[in-house]
């Protein structure tokens, strides 16, 4: 095992060349990171789906030119997860002056403790080495967040101790961004930030110095400045100030999925779905389908705020209701397979309405009308897709000459499967979702429910909370008109 050195002078006659981290900044770190990532073909952001022909890019330009950035977009985007990303890009671990509350450079120190430390120990002088995890400060802005919180404040109990006056800098209480030196340092909704602490940031990222009660104190902080907003906040009110707007190198626009079958990539990477053994969670793609396709057409729907967006949490949310509701299931029928059903998108109603703002049309109808209206849509959209050109009059059929099936929520297969075979024809069409005769009840009653719910959102059937799936009374043959030119129906005068 390689011993690290302890002191300044066993880090001079190490690898840690003074030249390289002496002149070498954070930025130049990334940059120098990054460029041999993008040699090496490696994906530069881990779980990061739908962006590689977008946003990455952008971002990559960037890090190269040795820009501060902000990333503008609504929420559930993956902003954060992008800027947590960026500590990939810094070194496994970094030389630092010892007990240094801001992580100083021992060949280049800036605050007055380690400058001290120095001018007494010289090559004596103990260092130590950080992680690059504790190189990333993150801090989501509030009104409430003062100057002391993200620069810092004077510390009278250092001031006495150490019988220093207060305007000596080594009373000095450091905030988080000093904290953040020679790491990254994210903000979270910059509009938020008050205007005099947005003022205390473009400050000392450009001219390296800050005053803290009326001190001027000079601090050449070496630090990436990232951020995160929503567009509505940056465009319409208006509330970042334009000397730190015009700092910010780069702005770069994220966006929701643009396909499905990106959204699912990234549900199924994020939901959780594989519980705890006692019963086998098996998920058809078409209750995937589903689920992901309720959150696109929330996004397009006039009743859903555009401006507020529809996170990319809600199919995550969705999807995991959905797999307890089929898991509740089969635990209360005693069965091994939860397989989860259309209904089992009905019941995560509640993961659903808290994830979208309405306008004021969506307001009249409410949350769980305006959910239900989406969920029938995407199975009709869903429906469509899989069984496009198949034959389904004999099940229509069906129901027209008086037949109707009610499903009940706790059902087991075995009996959902008896009465659906009752219906003629429905069961052989689930070969078209890819469904064998062998298959397990669990799958064979999620597929021959998927179709009656398709055939219902299609309006081809029609379905009551007292009858259940019932014949259309819209397609019933009208009843034959009376005729008047007998004389024995000839209406009275």
């Amino acid at each position: 095992m390689k011993v690290k050195p302890k002191t300044l002078g066993e880090l001079r006659r190490s690898s840690y060349s003074e030249e390289k981290y002496k002149c070498r900044s954070v930025k130049d770190e990334i940059r120098q990171n990054l460029v041999r990532q993008l040699e090496r073909g490696e994906t530069i952001f881990p779980g990061v789906v739908g962006y590689d022909d977008t946003v990455v890019p952008q971002i990559v330009n960037a890090l190269l030119s040795r820009h501060n950035f902000i990333l503008l977009g609504l929420r559930g985007q993956a902003k954060s997860r992008i800027l947590r990303s960026l500590v990939t890009l810094l070194d496994e671990e970094l030389p630092v002056m010892a007990n240094c509350e801001i992580n100083d450079n021992p060949y280049r120190p800036i605050c007055r403790a380690c400058r001290l430390a120095l001018e007494e120990k010289g090559e004596d002088a103990p260092v130590d080495f950080i992680p690059r995890e504790y190189r990333f400060v993150e801090k989501l802005a509030t009104p409430d967040v003062t100057i002391a919180d993200m620069i810092g404040d004077i510390d009278p109990i250092k001031a006495a101790r150490g019988g220093h006056q207060l305007s000596d800098e080594l009373t000095i209480h450091y905030g988080l961004l000093p904290r953040a030196n020679r790491g990254i340092f994210a903000v979270n909704e910059l509009p938020d930030l008050a205007g005099k602490i947005q003022v205390g940031l473009f400050n000392i990222m450009q001219e390296g110095d800050v005053q803290i009660k009326g001190y001027p104190i000079r601090l050449p902080l070496d630090v990436v400045l990232v951020f995160t907003a929503n567009p509505e906040d940056y465009t319409a009110r208006g509330k970042i100030i334009t000397p730190l707007k015009d700092r910010i190198g780069s702005e770069i626009r994220t966006h929701y999925p643009v396909t499905t079958q990106e959204g699912i990539a990234i549900t199924q990477q994020e939901a959780w779905l594989d519980r705890d053994g006692r019963t086998n969670v098996t998920v058809p793609d078409y209750i995937g389908e589903i689920v992901e396709e309720i959150a696109f057409l929330a996004r397009a729907d006039k009743k859903v705020d555009k401006r507020s967006g529809v996170s990319q949490r809600m199919p995550i949310s969705c999807i995991e209701n959905v797999v307890s509701n089929a898991e509740r299931r089969a635990i209360a029928c005693r069965e091994s397979d939860a397989v989860p059903r259309v209904t089992d998108v009905y019941a995560a109603l509640p993961a659903l309405t808290g994830k979208f703002e309405l306008e004021y049309e969506g307001e009249l109808k409410g949350a769980d009308s305006v959910a239900r209206e989406l969920i029938r849509t995407a199975i009709g959209k869903v429906f469509q897709k899989h069984f496009d050109g198949v034959d389904l009059e004999p099940i229509v059929q069906w129901f027209q000459l008086g037949g109707s099936l009610k499903i009940l929520d706790l059902s087991s297969s075995s009996d959902m499967l008896a009465q659906l075979r009752k219906i003629q024809g429905l069961i052989e069409k689930t070969s078209a979702l890819g469904i064998r005769p062998k298959d397990n009840p669990a799958l064979t009653t999620s597929a021959a429910e998927f179709i009656l719910e398709g055939l219902y959102a299609q309006r081809r059937i029609s379905r009551s909370e007292e009858k259940g799936f019932v014949a259309d009374e819209r397609k019933q043959p009208a009843p034959a008109k009376e005729d008047y030119r007998s004389p024995m129906k000839r209406p009275y005068n």
